[in-house]
C-alpha cells in the first residue's frame, strides 16, 4: 500500500477489498491518527471493524501507570480479535 494513503484519504487497495476488515488502534496513535483512520474506515461501512486501544500508541504501547501495561492492553487487542471472527459471522446470518 501506497505511503501517505490515510492522509489523503484514499485508500485505492482497500477500496477492491470484498471482505470483512478488522483495523486496530491505539487511541494515541501518532502515525494514523484516531479521526483519520475513522473516516477512511467509515468509507467501508460493514465491511469494516475499528477497534481501539485506550491510551495506547501505533505499537500498542501504553504510558506507564499503576495496574496497566502494554500486555494488558495487548491482551485485550487480542481477544477482540480472536471474537472478531465470530461477530462478523453473526452478522451474515
Amino acid at each position: 500500500m501506497r505511503q501517505g494513503w490515510l492522509k489523503t484519504g484514499n485508500p485505492p487497495e482497500l477500496a477492491q477489498v470484498n471482505l470483512p476488515m478488522l483495523f486496530l488502534q491505539g487511541t494515541r496513535d501518532a502515525l494514523a491518527e484516531p479521526p483519520s483512520l475513522s473516516s477512511v474506515i467509515a468509507q467501508f461501512g460493514q465491511r469494516a471493524t475499528l477497534e481501539t486501544g485506550e491510551q495506547a500508541d501505533h505499537s500498542f504501547h501504553v504510558p506507564a501507570k499503576p495496574g496497566r501495561s502494554d500486555a494488558d492492553v495487548l491482551g485485550a487487542m487480542l481477544d477482540r480479535v480472536a471474537a472478531w471472527p465470530q461477530k462478523i459471522s453473526d452478522q451474515v446470518q
